[in-house]
């Protein structure tokens, strides 16, 4: 049974998600606050973590600086999960290396699925023993893209949406598909999947 840490300082929203977890047979860990749950993540080692950002003692942002500094907890998956829906706020907790960032309130049925989703994408990272560094989209110009198509490809290849994209750049999801379209036709693939794994195979190589 995969474990989840739920970081969250609102009971209510911490006993729903639980309670939601459990029905979908995941075993939750429940955390206060960005200091318990910093806590609890070194001792539990969770399959995966969702934070909130607007916490005490520490806030979100906090929490996933202090994984990403532990060599045993940074590859962890991690989401957001905040009823703050400012553009610059998005874009700063992806750029810390968070894998997802969830709007509350979030359906249930896409909350599950973005935990599936990053379940199963650690999962498929783990057996090709890909590390890929999502730091930066500088090494993918070398698949003779311009520089915005590659910082598109970097945000595809972590399972981003073209809307959630656009966001992130702060472009429109118009342009993002422009630019989609420039990766397919320069990797000489058809499909998102096929482009993540090439993506992969570029960063991966860095690490080697």
């Amino acid at each position: 049974m995969k474990r989840i840490l739920v970081i969250e300082d609102e009971p209510e929203m911490r006993r729903n998600i639980s309670a939601l977890l459990r029905y979908h047979e995941y075993q939750p860990i429940e955390a206060e606050n960005g200091r318990t749950g910093v806590e609890l993540a070194r001792r539990e080692k969770p399959d995966l973590i969702l934070c909130d950002v607007m916490m005490p003692e520490l806030d979100g942002h906090g929490v996933l600086q202090a994984l990403q500094h532990d060599a045993d907890l940074a590859l962890i998956p991690f989401v957001f999960l905040t009823a703050k829906g400012d553009k610059d706020d998005w874009r700063s907790g992806m750029n810390l290396g968070a894998d997802d960032y969830l709007t509350k309130p979030v359906a249930n049925a896409d909350l599950v699925q973005a935990i599936e989703t990053r379940l199963r994408r650690h999962q498929q990272q783990a057996k090709r023993e890909f590390k890929p560094d999502f730091s930066s989209a500088q090494p993918l110009l070398k698949l003779g893209l311009t520089p915005r198509a590659a910082e598109t490809l970097l945000w595809l290849s972590q399972g981003k949406t073209n809307p959630d994209i656009a966001t992130i750049l702060g472009i429109t999801e118009s342009t993002v598909k422009k630019h989609v379209q420039e990766i397919f036709e320069k990797l000489g693939v058809e499909t998102r999947g096929a482009a993540t794994v090439r993506t992969f195979e570029v960063l991966n190589s860095l690490q080697q």
